[in-house]
C-alpha cells in the first residue's frame, strides 16, 4: 500500500494552460515590438540640402551654393530637396530662403524653360510694410492723360514675386518712389515695358496678408 500510495505521488500533472496567460504574454510581446519599431524609426536620419546663405527669388542654386543636412523629418521628408533631387544645371529659386534653412522642394524648379523673368520697376509713393522680398503682390498701373493727371488703375500683373527692393548707396530711393525687383511671366513683359516707357504711375499691392500681420 505505501509503495502504492509513493507512486502515485510521484505520478506528474499534466500541463495546464490559461488562456488569460497566452493574452498577457501577446499583450507584451507586441508592446516591446511596438516601441523598438517606434525608436527605430526616430533614429533614421535623411540628407536634405539647406541654403549655405540666404536665396532670392529667381537666384540659380547649385551645389556648391547648398550644404547637406543629415536631418530627422520622417514623413515630412518629401517635402524638403534630397541629395539626389539637384540637377548638374541648376534650379531656380521661386520664394525667398533663409540662411541655413532646409531647403523645401516647393522654393524651388528646372531652370530649363523658366516663364518668368526679373524687372526693376519704379512704383509711387511708400512701400506697404508687408512687402519684402518673397512677397507675392499684385502690380497695378495707371496712365497719365494729362500733365500730372493720371487715368484709373488697372491690374498690369497679378501674383508678381518680389525678389529685393533696390537700394542706392544703402539707402532706399527717395519718397517720390521705390525701386523694387519682381519676377514676372515673360507673357507680361511687354506690357510692362511699355507701363515703364510711357511713365506710367506704377504701384503694388500685397497679393495676401503674412501670417500674424
Amino acid at each position: 500500500m505505501r509503495s502504492a500510495a509513493a507512486k502515485q505521488e510521484r505520478t506528474p500533472r499534466g500541463f495546464w494552460f490559461d488562456p488569460r496567460f497566452g493574452i498577457g504574454l501577446a499583450l507584451v510581446l507586441a508592446s516591446i515590438i511596438g516601441v523598438v519599431w517606434l525608436v527605430s524609426a526616430a533614429d533614421r536620419t535623411v540628407q536634405v540640402w539647406a541654403a549655405r546663405e540666404a536665396l532670392s527669388p529667381g537666384d540659380t542654386v547649385r551645389g556648391e551654393d547648398l550644404v547637406l543636412r543629415n536631418v530627422r523629418l520622417g514623413e515630412a521628408g518629401r517635402l524638403y530637396l534630397g541629395s539626389e533631387q539637384l540637377t548638374s544645371s541648376g534650379l531656380m529659386v521661386t520664394r525667398a530662403v533663409a540662411a541655413g534653412e532646409l531647403l523645401p522642394t516647393s522654393a524651388v524648379g528646372a531652370r530649363d524653360g523658366a516663364r518668368v523673368a526679373s524687372v526693376v520697376v519704379m512704383v509711387s509713393g511708400q512701400l506697404p510694410q508687408s512687402v519684402a522680398a518673397g512677397s507675392v503682390v499684385d502690380l497695378w498701373s495707371a496712365r497719365e492723360v494729362e500733365t500730372g493727371v493720371f487715368g484709373p488703375p488697372s491690374v498690369l500683373v497679378s501674383s508678381a514675386t518680389v525678389v529685393r527692393v533696390v537700394e542706392s548707396e544703402g539707402f532706399i530711393v527717395d519718397g517720390a518712389g521705390v525701386g523694387v525687383e519682381v519676377l514676372v511671366p515673360r507673357s507680361r513683359i511687354a506690357l510692362m515695358l511699355e507701363a515703364i516707357a510711357n511713365a506710367d504711375a506704377l504701384s503694388l499691392v500685397p497679393a495676401s496678408l503674412p501670417l500674424g500681420g
